[in-house]
């Protein structure tokens, strides 16, 4: 097996954090906004058996910087995508995200078409179909700051165990991961600043470059996920021009914890095919 580096990189002044492992056609993984790279732990492994993989951080999230003075906006953690894969001197690679990660993807294609050999979109927001419970709550003043308080008496395990198909899986082991960057300085400021600065208008601006879009593309759609209705990625496939849609019934939100063997296999099929 493959060794799982922990690197880290300065993009825009910040530091960003990553795991890094494998060789071949670089692929970076991109997490939504719940998680960070950990999510991507048990994909890895298959993936880097023939890919130099990159699983990002994204600033505010995992160990990368938690500034609160600068937008966390999806088109925004887009650029400093770019700019990441400009640092690190990655020409060209396989793009898959993951809930907002997935938003970032379809950014990506539109306005840096030549930057991606494909684009896959796991459990994706799309149009103006979100943000969605619990995130919009989050927007909140009066429960953002009730959220500092009981973030960590179990209001984020209920978002976790809600989002996983087999609930067997909510293990004490799987909270500490989600809640590491909650117990850092500044990591709960940084979650509720990222989901205050979701908007929908930045995937709206792009919906007519998806039409047109000439990079392939795959759409996962696990169908237990509670968070994200299937008429996003429906409505992705129909537009979006030769691109694939794959149903996994048994896959909630976190599907990269539900069925982790069968979404690498479909990704790994998907970059050969």
């Amino acid at each position: 097996m493959m060794a799982i580096e922990k690197k880290t990189c300065t993009v825009s002044g910040h530091t960003i954090a990553y795991l890094h492992s494998g060789s071949g056609e670089p692929v970076l993984l991109v997490h939504g906004i719940t998680t960070y790279s950990f999510i991507w732990r048990k994909i890895i492994p298959s993936l880097a058996e023939e890919y130099e993989v990159f699983a990002v951080d994204l600033l505010g999230c995992g160990d990368s910087d938690k500034p609160v003075n600068v937008s966390y906006a999806i088109k925004d953690h887009a650029e400093q995508l770019k700019e990441f894969t400009d640092t690190l001197g990655i020409r060209k690679l396989h793009f898959v995200g993951h809930d907002v990660g997935g938003g970032m993807g379809q950014i990506l294609a539109v306005r840096f078409p030549e930057l991606l050999y494909d684009l896959t979109m796991i459990n994706t927001v799309g149009y103006d179909y979100w943000p969605v419970q619990p995130i919009v709550a989050m927007r909140t003043p009066i429960f953002r700051q009730f959220l500092m308080a009981t973030m960590d008496l179990g209001a984020f395990g209920l978002i976790v165990k809600r989002g996983l198909y087999h609930k067997e899986g909510f293990t004490p082991e799987l909270m500490d991961l989600f809640m590491k960057p909650m117990l850092k300085p500044g990591g709960r400021k940084a979650f509720l600043h990222f989901a205050k600065c979701l908007n929908s208008q930045d995937l709206m601006e792009i919906a007519n470059g998806l039409r047109e879009l000439a990079v392939p593309v795959l759409i996962i759609r696990g169908e237990a996920d509670p968070y994200l209705g299937a008429v996003i990625s429906e409505k992705l496939h129909r537009e979006i021009p030769g691109s694939l849609l794959i149903r996994i019934p048994t896959g909630g939100h976190f599907i990269q914890e539900d069925e982790p063997e069968q979404l690498a296999r479909e990704i790994k099929d998907f970059f050969k095919g």
